[in-house]
């Protein structure tokens, strides 16, 4: 069975994944109570772990030490539940993979078009249709990953569901569910997954060649 993180944990998660955002952000996120999410946001603000930032762009984000708290329970969470080494063994085949989704993207961004790079503008359904086809070769390689890091912890079972609405929506023609930020595109939710890993596992995004 899947073990289940303490909402206090992922109350701080969230926000280390979404960034700034609302407690409904982060309790529809994890498929949590919204007052709960709250509850928790606000003790972790008077401990120092958060703040609430109020202007244009509102919404609750992690301090600095709220940051290293959250990787503190995630690594006792890991550790207490022995699964380090695998957990780490899926970072690693997605990292394995992470260079080709970068480049998946940007081949949807952009073309080369008499030598030039130009932005595709999707006319060319052969282009899209293949670049797409790489996509969905991603989808297969990362979908194991995210069922096996699923059956471990909870709070992974999140990813897989959200690629295969992404990578649907890219295949009924809704162009910006590949790449575009700020909406749940595949990238988006794969940049989540690799934030994940990334706090689970306590490995620096900067120095993570070194891994």
């Amino acid at each position: 069975m899947a073990r289940a993180s303490e909402l206090s944990t992922l109350a701080l998660h969230g926000l280390r994944l979404k960034s700034m955002v609302g407690a409904e952000v982060v309790a529809e996120f994890f498929g949590l109570d919204t007052a709960a999410v709250q509850a928790e946001l606000d003790s972790a603000q008077e401990s120092g772990f958060t703040r609430y930032r109020d202007g244009r762009i509102s919404g609750w984000q992690l301090t600095a030490d709220g940051r290293v708290e959250n990787e503190r329970r995630l690594a006792a969470e890991l550790d207490a539940a022995g699964l380090r080494d695998v957990v780490d063994g899926c970072y690693r085949r997605f990292l394995a993979e992470n260079q080709t989704m970068l480049a998946t993207c940007t081949r949807w961004q952009v073309k080369e078009v008499d030598g030039e790079q130009v932005i595709n503008d999707h006319a060319d359904a052969a282009y899209d249709a293949e670049v797409i086809g790489s996509l969905e070769q991603l989808d297969v390689a990362v979908q194991p990953i995210a069922a096996e890091l699923a059956a471990e912890f909870d709070r992974f079972a999140v990813y897989g569901p959200r690629f295969t609405v992404a990578l649907d929506r890219v295949r009924a023609g809704e162009n910006e569910w590949f790449a575009k930020p700020l909406i749940e595109s595949y990238h988006t939710v794969w940049f989540e997954l690799h934030e994940d890993l990334l706090a689970t596992l306590g490995i620096d995004r900067a120095s993570e060649e070194a891994h």
